[in-house]
């Protein structure tokens, strides 16, 4: 496991107004962030971040990035900067933590951003044995656990984990709708849960819903989150008014898992585009169990929306994975021979799973090739949170058996931007289409062998925008199928070649042993032969001269363009790696040269892989075209920076070039990927006669041969390698030289051998001792000629060579090299009396064959003819030749094995000593190490010399390939090999020339045993090239000691004198009937032991306390062995029992300096917690100016920094927020000079959060958020003395699993140098001035203050939590004193009893949830350990307050004034007593004055004041770093749920000894009540309200009448009376309402106690904002009325009204602003106002309605607001409405228009003022008009007649022709 705590970083620019800032760190391709912080200078995290590494150990080449940036802001603009890290340190130590102090971060181009980061990394290392690992000498080891759990036939399953996903309803504001009565409804996972309605468009909510789920990550994070906010009133037809839609893994990836007080904007359920809805305020969190939460911190004051509004889910694509069809699929599965059973294959079909969904094709009928043509659909969010994709080859007709598996990760296929960063462009997921190889048991082996390949699939995969249909699969268009063809590559000749150069650590005999090697269902192996023994241990193969060549020839795609590429990305990767190392640990001029070195060298590997892209042709798919674009943009990019770097500047920064080289190495390596490869890997298969029992995988890319040059080849291509075959146990190390190229490439091969080809055919004559002579006599049944196994062969002359192949020479018969025993002519004699006892045939029986015949067939191109095929598998009688490859002699070599020790090794039974010895091997020559008994941590100090090594080759070769040391620890307690403990491979250093030659140093190589790691070895090797004559240059032999070598002084680590002096306190909570223990404690060869605890159940504290030791340790921290601790019990035997164990590592924490030597001078300070007389003392910073000044000094000082580095707006904001503090400094001082209760001082730390300033006169309280034992600088609580767990005598656990707890034992450790020739012995002189070691009588008070955060319990999804506190076998806490229905109780209550410590020093403090019927059910604990408290010199058994008061709420509850306190203090700490002056105002303490004007400006202003001496006193002491009055924030578990939080418990706990005498009164922490307020509510008036009717004579008008109540309380309903009839929009009310209601002032909410149903026994207290909501209404009679306004007044946050309607315009959320062009800024009046300060408040207010999806006024009201209390409202009567009493002030009944009144009340009143008579008027004198016109008419009608005029006669004059016309008679007309 990696864990990384960022502590904290500093940005010199920040002002605190920019938007905030979180930690992005990648390791591996997996990115961890922190949580979101504001913008500061110094930001501070203390978070964790932890990385599981599963199965891979961490290596030397592992490096962590880490990048600033600024929240929801794009790179490059939000970036502040970024570095790499290596980690190498931590593998070189992983128990040493690595701590990086101000690291500097860079931007893009490698510029210093001013920025810099501290942090801290942590290893623990972890795994099973026969991981996959490839060190950097190349040797390729075992599969290991992966390969165990695919060879089981089914996928690895994926361990489900406990999380609970939390959804928190805050608020919403500016829903859509007028009048609604809005309900929340949410979907998580598969559950749905519904909020209590409320009302209005701004409700407040504050409900919590959780769901609990056990699955995997990946299938957590598809579940969905959907959030519906409906209306109540018409849940059926058009409810949803938004909805919002995310899933879990939005959540999971964000910054601590949480995505605190966001707001979501709400979309239309059907148009997702268009505008918003209104906005929801909500907080959504993933627990995971064994993660810490973080406590996230309210938003402070009224945050604007828009600033944290959560964007939408990053963009939904669609994964297409299309499955085309398979190739080589077994047809038939192999049958053991011994059976001779062969069956057919059945049905298949691919399996195919990701992010928690699984897919799976149609059924095929059995084939080669089957065909499927099928795509599938799965749901993908950008970035991945899934990395892996899973393919299953099934058979059977149920799909029930897994033939093989594949894995395509999505990091190879995808690139995130901000993952590569530097401007090189991201892409999709896309691969293919390729061929992806299967791997999976095979079935003639045993299951957990390994896996072998079983076929490939032809697939493809791509990325589509949106989100997928209902459609999870589909069938591939013919057109698509025809494309995935014409997109492979074509198909060539491949040719692998392996020679064998040896075999050794085989199994024994009898049966024979080879090797298979082999290329997909192509394969070729070695000619059998016997194992032979080395003498000691191991066994090996005879090879000698002649080695063994394996030659297979296959057909598979030309994927060679891709190799190249990529073969020289990862040659510039290793290049650049390793001149990183090197410049990293030079300096000086050295530094210059390797800078420039690795500079050049990456300017040329870049040329050189830029020219291989640029000459590729098109790509063939579009992964080839987006890695090929990508590469191209980064290694130009490279290439410029190389070639520019000004390496000749004099004072050129190479640490920069460090971290800059670093950072490419990591996007290089990103980009150094080929998952398109479609070739299997290499197998290799160790056979025994006709088993296999061995296997390991080389991959294909390591071992390519390319044209173009040895960096285009692999990195293994014709290097000698070592290869580790087995599962968990090593079953053979084979050192092999591997190539793989095409055949028409294999004219190269001849050059790269180091051998002589030849080509032989054997045949065996069996032969049969009679008369002492052999013959072919009396065979009894056996053929007279047979092959290697046994089986029967042709004669040597019928047996002709290959086609085109010709015999060298004659047969001849010749006793093979390979089968010769090199051991004494003893046991060659012995194998020879075997022989004549038995037929002579095949090898199988282990003896020796002096009949073998064999030939050479030649060929004339051999190199050719060994990669091209040989045709068809020969019959039986025609024997395969097999090839050798012949070197003429060996190089002789010593290997000088340094054996210092092994450290921590781990047993495998019951043990607490053990006999161990190291068997050290390499090639066929082992030896053995000196046997050391009776510890954990041997110390051989042994030299072993293994001579000679027989290397064959070129000795140049083995320095650059040496061959692998492999050490094996075994336990040699009895006889054999004994038991096995650990296995390490080393790599010896090599010397050629001895002239040069440099003494080796000791390194620890971590062991691996049967149950992971197992300790480490400290050894240094070196192999050492012998001259021609056979013997070693001039060179000093290592001594002899003991009769075995010893270790030269040059290598032998340097020894130093050390004491350690133990504080031995007590044992704690054994197990089991412990009566008298004692403690044994081992160190190197010293051993301790304590004195017996007589009587362990009354006290189990040890009599004696304080011990010494003095031995010689290595100067290397890493060379030192651990302590080890054993606990003996007697009991009622005489003989002792182990009870427990433990180990304590890491003693680097436990050095200091000598006692008693001189120190350099410091500065006198208080003292710190641990600090004596001579001691080094904390730092503390001391005001020596008056603190006034101080404060004026800062205020100016960050004014003016502000004014030099900020734009003007930021400027004006700086103003205004100082005339606002200016403004309300008074009322904050009359605030503060109030004693009310000890929750004045808890609100007001959460308020200011913990950073009160200095000269307050107000106590201060410290709320941290976690426990106070894990506050980083109280050392958890384990200053005075540790707790070390002890553990189960046994051995190790098994993987995943902890030691089992047996107890603990609690003491301290310290080690210093002693002088080389001390005078007389030291004594003891650290652990002075002890404590008694007695238990003690102790008062204890448990304060538990409040919880929060809460698990739901019941169905409600509430709780009824109550407080049970346990300690010792006292149990306080009833169930009748519970809160009811909330997941939020605050208890204050107070719980006193008395203990004995340690006998009762664990305290329980337990929630439980009440329920009706017992038992209750457990919410969560917690435990907190007493005596450390007690014991710790950072006084943690009663925090310290700021201010000293001797009565009142805050009085000293100490045992000892703070001046007896002090002088404590200097006793304990060894420091001269302080001396007071006579009034009390100046005190020396260790060596320095203090004087109370220092931290007094002036006289207390506070109320109680204690003496000044006291006074003075109190002040000194807080400058040490004691504990402050404090509030611990805990963390809650239970045991349903190991590691998953369920809550937090806030509290505090003080402890007084009964000999200090009685302590102070106890502080009182009843919760507050809510006081009682009436709101007394005038509506005067209204104007301009929307006219909703239309009368009679069509006119606008409107029935006005007004509506209110507090919001959360609608039963409060009232109305006023009705204005009738306003036709202009004003009405006249003088209508007074009365709302009484709770509220509690500190937390500014309106307290509400209803029963939610007519069963429920208790009422649900809900909290809401003080709310009051004003509707203006139409009156209708005979329909709904209309609502023509609403207004929403927060009585906290109450707007500003306006003094005339004029003045009223602007929105109620809106604040007047300057009209400066540069700056918007609020205006110099403060926006707001707190009724519950002001009290009354009269003025205009505007109203609202929501319209076309907008808010828009729609009326304004004029009101009076006066708020008083309870007592001022009896004192000062008042009626609703009018009613009597009419009073304060009194209202009139209003003046309204003699138009307003009901038509059906007054009818005739209607006829008057209903009609509008000056209309009417008008009417009638225009009809009058009209009727005197038709009686003129009627009457005289010769008077209305009137004489035309022709207007023809007018226009056309006499004499003009013109048209005649007819014109009809009519009235007035006259005939012409």
């Amino acid at each position: 496991m990696l864990r990384l705590h960022v502590v904290s970083v500093h940005i010199p620019g920040a002002t605190g107004f920019g938007p905030s800032v979180h930690l992005s760190v990648c390791f591996r391709g997996t990115s961890r962030r922190t949580r979101v912080v504001p913008e500061e200078r110094s930001p501070t995290w203390n978070e964790e971040l932890v990385w599981s590494l599963d199965e891979c150990p961490l290596s030397p080449t592992d490096t962590l990035s880490l990048r600033l940036q600024h929240w929801d802001h794009p790179l490059p603009r939000g970036d502040l900067g970024g570095t790499t890290v290596s980690l190498d340190q931590l593998v070189a130590n992983p128990s040493l933590p690595m701590a990086c102090r101000d690291v500097l971060l860079l931007d893009h181009w490698d510029k210093p951003t001013g920025c810099t980061i501290t942090f801290r990394c942590y290893y623990t290392p972890c795994g099973k044995a026969g991981n996959a690992t490839v060190t950097p000498q190349g040797w390729v080891a075992l599969l290991g656990a992966l390969e165990t759990l695919q060879s089981s036939g089914r996928a690895p399953v994926e361990r489900k984990e406990d999380f609970q996903v939390r959804v928190r309803i805050i608020q919403a504001r500016q829903l859509q709708g007028n009048d609604i009565r809005p309900v929340v409804k949410v979907l998580i996972g598969k559950r749905h849960f519904r909020t209590r309605s409320q009302t209005g468009n701004n409700p407040y909510f504050n409900e919590v819903f959780c769901q609990n789920f056990h699955e995997t990550p990946e299938q957590l994070v598809a579940q969905p989150i959907r959030i519906q906010v409906l209306r109540s009133q018409n849940l059926c037809t058009k409810a949803v008014i938004g909805t919002f839609e995310l899933d879990i893994g939005t959540v999971y990836s964000a910054p601590g898992r949480t995505l605190s007080w966001q707001w979501l904007s709400l979309q239309h359920p059907q148009h997702h585009d268009s505008h918003s809805r209104g906005y929801l305020q909500v907080s959504l969190a993933v627990r995971r169990a064994g993660e810490r939460v973080q406590e996230q911190e309210v938003p402070s004051g009224d945050e604007d929306v828009k600033s944290n509004l959560l964007r939408p889910p990053p963009c939904a694509t669609t994964l297409q994975i299309r499955v085309y069809c398979a190739q080589d699929l077994p047809q038939v599965e192999p049958a053991r021979p011994c059976l001779g059973v062969r069956r057919g294959s059945g049905k298949v079909a691919v399996r195919v799973s990701f992010a928690g969904r699984t897919l799976c094709t149609r059924v095929m009928l059995p084939s080669a090739n089957p065909e499927w043509n099928e795509v599938f659909f799965f749901p993908l969010r950008l970035p991945p949170i899934c990395e892996e994709i899973q393919l299953d080859l099934l058979r059977g007709s149920c799909r029930s058996k897994v033939l093989g598996t594949a894995t395509i990760h999505l990091s190879q296929i995808y690139q995130d931007p901000e993952e590569l960063q530097g401007g090189t462009p991201g892409f999709l997921p896309c691969f293919g289409p390729a061929f992806l190889p299967l791997y999976g048991p095979r079935p003639d082996c045993a299951r957990d062998l390994g896996v072998d390949y079983r076929g490939r699939v032809l697939l493809e995969i791509c990325t589509s925008e949106g989100t997928p249909d209902e459609r999870q699969r589909d069938i591939v268009a013919p057109v698509d199928v025809e494309r995935a063809q014409q997109q492979l590559p074509p198909r060539c000749q491949w040719g692998l070649c392996g020679v064998f150069y040896s075999a050794t650590m085989v199994p024994e005999g009898p049966d024979l042993l080879g090797f298979e090697l082999g290329i997909g269902h192509d394969s070729s192996a070695t000619p059998l032969s016997p194992p032979v023994f080395d003498g000691n241990l191991y066994h090996h193969l005879p090879w000698h001269g002649d080695k063994p060549v394996v030659a297979v020839t296959s057909s598979w795609e030309d994927n060679c363009r891709r190799w190249d590429t990529l073969n020289l990305l990862r040659t510039l990767c290793r290049r650049l790696e390793r001149n990183t190392a090197e410049l990293r640990r030079c300096r000086g001029d050295t530094a210059k040269d390797v800078g420039v070195k690795l500079l050049w060298e990456l300017e040329q590997d870049c040329k050189q892989a830029l020219a291989q892209l640029e000459a590729q042709p098109t790509p063939l798919t579009a992964l080839d075209e987006q890695l090929r674009n990508s590469r191209r943009l980064l290694l130009r990019h490279l290439w410029n920076v190389a070639k520019e770097a000004p390496v000749k500047a004099e004072k050129y920064d190479w640490d920069t070039l460090v971290s800059g080289a670093e950072r490419w190495l990591r996007r290089v390596a990103a980009l150094a990927v080929e998952p398109q490869a479609g070739v299997p890997n290499l197998v290799l298969w160790l056979l025994q006669g006709q088993r296999r029992v061995g296997c390991a995988h080389v991959p294909v890319t390591d071992v390519t041969f390319s044209p173009i040059g040895p960096d285009a080849c692999g990195r293994l291509c014709g290097k000698m390698q070592t290869i580790f075959l087995g599962s968990g146990t090593v079953r053979a190390q084979v050192r092999v030289r591997l190539w793989l190229c095409r055949v028409c490439d294999s004219g190269a091969l001849p050059q790269l051998l180091e051998g002589s080809l030849q080509f032989h055919t054997e045949t065996y004559e069996n032969q049969t001792r009679l008369l002492g002579k052999w013959g072919p006599w009396k065979l009894l049944g056996r053929p007279p000629f047979s092959d290697g196994m046994g089986r029967e062969g042709l004669p040597p002359g019928k047996i002709q060579p290959p086609k085109g192949w010709r015999w060298e020479g004659p047969w001849n018969v010749e006793l093979q090299p390979r089968e010769m025993l090199d051991t004494g002519s003893v046991v060659c004699e012995m194998l020879q009396e075997l022989n004549g006892n038995q037929i002579q045939r095949s090898c199988s029986n282990g003896t020796t064959s002096d009949t073998d015949t064999e030939d050479t067939p030649k060929e004339d191109n051999p190199a050719v003819a060994l990669l091209e095929p040989w045709g068809s598998q020969p019959s039986l009688e025609q024997p395969l030749p097999f090839i050798l490859c012949t070197f003429p002699c060996p190089s002789r070599f010593q290997l000088r094995c340094y054996l210092f020790r092994a450290l921590d090794l781990t047993p495998g039974i019951s043990k607490t000593s053990i006999a161990t010895a190291a068997h050290v091997s390499i090639m066929d020559r082992s030896q053995r190490s000196r046997v050391v008994r009776g510890v954990l941590d041997p110390l051989w100090e042994q030299t072993l010399l293994l001579h000679p090594v027989l290397l064959f080759g070129n000795p140049q070769g083995v320095r650059e390939d040496p061959p692998a040391v492999v050490v094996e620890v075994f336990d040699q307690a009895g006889e054999g090999a004994g038991v096995f403990l650990g296995r390490c491979v080393c790599t010896p250093e090599v010397w050629l020339d001895l002239g040069h030659r440099e003494p080796p140093w000791l390194q620890p190589h971590p062991l691996r045993g049967p149950w992971g790691p197992a300790g480490d070895l400290v050894a240094a090797f070196e192999l050492l090239l012998e001259p021609e004559d056979g013997t070693l240059a001039v060179l000093t032999p290592p001594p002899l000691r003991k009769d075995v070598l010893g270790i030269p002084l040059g290598i032998r680590p340097r020894l130093q004198r050390v004491a350690l002096e133990v504080l031995a306190w007590g044992l704690r909570g054994l197990r089991g009937a412990v009566r008298e223990p004692r403690l044994e404690l081992q160190w190197e060869d010293q051993t301790l032991s304590t004195p017996v605890i007589k009587d362990f159940a009354s006290n189990p504290n040890f009599p004696t306390t304080t011990f010494l030791l003095t031995l010689a340790l290595p100067e290397e921290e890493q060379l030192v062995p651990p302590i080890r601790l054993r606990v003996w019990d007697r009991g009622n035997r005489k003989l002792e029992v182990l009870v427990g164990q433990g180990c304590v590592r890491g003693l680097g924490q436990y050095r200091c300096r000598t006692p008693g030597l001189e120190q350099p001078p410091h500065q006198e300070q208080p003292p710190g917690p641990g600090d004596t007389g001579t001691g080094s003392y904390t730092v503390v910073s001391m005001p020596d100016e008056p603190l006034s000044l101080l404060a004026i000094f800062s205020l100016w000082k960050g004014l003016c920094s502000h004014l030099l580095t900020r734009a003007w707006a930021r400027i004006a904001q700086i103003l205004l927020s100082c005339l606002g503090k200016k403004g309300n400094g008074d009322k904050d001082m009359e605030e503060e000079e109030e004693e009310v209760d000890w929750w004045s001082k808890f609100y007001t730390a959460l308020e200011d959060k913990g950073e009160i300033p200095w000269g307050t006169n107000r106590d201060r309280l410290k709320i941290y958020g976690c426990e106070l034992e894990a506050v980083p600088e109280f050392q958890g609580l384990q200053d005075f003395c540790q707790t070390f767990p002890l553990h189960k005598p046994g051995g190790p656990p098994m993987p995943g699993q902890d030691p089992e707890p047996v107890g603990e034992f609690k003491g301290l450790f310290c080690i210093y140098p002693l002088p080389e020739e001390p005078r007389v012995p030291p004594s003891p002189q650290h652990f002075q001035q002890l404590p008694p070691s007695k238990p003690q009588d102790c008062l204890v008070r448990v304060y538990i203050v409040r919880a929060f955060d809460l698990s739901p319990c019941d169905v409600t999804g509430l709780s009824d939590p109550y407080v049970r506190v346990s300690l010792g076998k006292r149990t306080l806490g009833q169930r009748d004193q519970y809160v009811p229905n909330t997941l939020e109780p605050v208890f204050g209550r107070m719980f006193e009893m008395t203990a004995t410590i340690p006998l009762e020093k664990d305290l329980k403090v337990t929630l439980l949830d009440r329920d009706r019927l017992p038992p209750d059910q457990e919410i969560g604990s917690t435990s907190i350990d007493l005596e450390n408290r007690l014991l710790s010199n950072h006084r943690a058994h009663c925090g310290l307050p700021t201010l000293h008061h001797t009565a009142g709420p805050a009085a000293w509850r100490d045992q000892l004034c703070p001046s007896r306190t002090l002088e404590l203090v200097a006793v304990t700490r060894g420091l001269p007593t302080p001396e007071f002056s006579p009034d009390g105002l100046a005190v020396t303490f260790n060596h320095r004055t203090f004087l109370l004007r220092h931290f007094e400006s002036g006289p207390p202003t506070f109320r109680h004041p204690g003496p000044p001496r006291e006074r003075l006193a109190l002040h000194v002491l807080n400058l040490c770093p004691f504990v402050p009055e404090h509030l611990e924030t805990r963390s809650l578990y239970n045991s349903a749920q190991p590691g998953l939080e369920q809550g937090k418990l806030q509290m505090w706990v003080d402890i007084f000894p009964s000999n200090l005498g009685p302590p102070g009164p106890p502080v009182n922490i009843d919760p507050r009540k809510a006081e009682r307020y009436e709101l007394r509510c005038v509506v005067w008036n209204v104007r301009d309200t929307d006219l909703g009717d239309t009368n009679l004579l069509g006119q606008r008008m409107s029935d006005i009448y007004v509506t209110g109540w507090l919001d959360g309380l609608p039963e409060q309903r009232q109305h006023t009376d009705i204005h009738y009839r306003s036709q202009d929009g004003h009405g006249a009310f003088n209508w007074r309402f009365l709302f009484p209601f709770e509220f509690l002032a500190a937390e500014k909410l309106c307290v509400i106690g209803r029963r939610e149903h007519v069963w429920s026994l208790d009422k649900t207290v809900l909290k809401v904002p003080p709310k009051l909501i004003l509707q203006v209404w139409d009156n209708d009679k005979f329909k709904a009325d209309d609502l023509l306004g609403v207004l929403e007044l927060d009585l906290t946050k109450l707007p500003y009204p306006a003094l005339t309607p004029r003045l009223c315009r602007g929105m109620p959320w809106e604040h007047r602003s300057v009209p400066w062009p540069w700056c918007r800024t609020p205006a110099l009046a403060p926006s707001s106002i707190n009724l519950f300060r002001m009290r009354r408040a009269r003025g205009w207010w505007p109203c609202t309605m929501q319209e076309d999806g907008a808010q828009r006024l729609s009326g304004k009201l004029e009101l009076s607001l006066e708020l008083l209390t309870a007592e001022e409202a009896e004192e000062r009567p008042v009626g609703k409405g009018r009613e009597e009493p009419n009073n304060y002030p009194t209202l009139p009944v209003p003046r309204r228009s003699k138009s307003s009144f009901l038509w059906l009340q007054s009818p005739l009143r209607l006829l008057r003022y209903g009609i509008r008579w000056r209309y009417c008027g008008w009417a009638g004198l225009a009809l009058v008009a009209v009727l005197l016109l038709f009686l003129m008419h009627i009457f005289f009608p010769s008077s209305m007649t009137v004489k035309m005029v022709d207007q023809l006669r007018v226009l056309h004059p006499a004499g003009a022709e013109h048209p005649k016309m007819e014109h009809p008679p009519g009235r007035g007309a006259m005939p012409a």
